[in-house]
């Protein structure tokens, strides 16, 4: 039987709403020490901002992390999963989307997040996943 994607997941991931700074999003980061943050709106996932996001679509930009809101550098419609799909689903998608992380939801709320690293991880470090965790990332 096929492993669960929520056997390998982080539970709970740290939340922004859209509203919020980037710079309230990067406090949260490092604060869990974590890549990304789920943007959530009325209890649903409205979104996700990558560490990645806020250096390439507001440092980079010369914008002010401070009155830029997540909304402006979020990305919309985030790659995911449910808590009951495989973990050869997530490493699939990894490879046909070509992103690092991968959000999981339960019932339209974020349950968890799989990282590329989770997955090179569980699976095998000289696997061909692994070799893909040390590309650069189109997201």
């Amino acid at each position: 039987m096929a492993q669960s994607i929520r056997e390998i997941m982080t539970a709970d991931p740290r939340t922004v709403a859209p509203a919020s700074t980037v710079a309230d999003a990067a406090r949260e980061m490092r604060e869990g020490d974590v890549g990304s943050v789920v943007v959530v709106e009325n209890g649903g996932v409205a979104g996700i901002i990558t560490d990645r996001d806020i250096a390439v679509r507001v440092v980079a930009q010369g914008l002010d992390p401070t009155a830029t809101r997540v909304s402006e550098a979020a990305t919309r419609d985030p790659v995911s999963l449910t808590v009951d799909q495989s973990v050869e689903d997530a490493i699939r998608l990894v490879r046909e989307k070509d992103v690092r992380r991968i959000l999981v939801v339960q019932d339209g709320r974020p349950a968890g997040i799989v990282s590329l690293g989770d997955l090179a991880i569980e699976r095998d470090t000289d696997s061909a996943l692994a070799e893909i965790a040390s590309e650069p990332a189109n997201n």
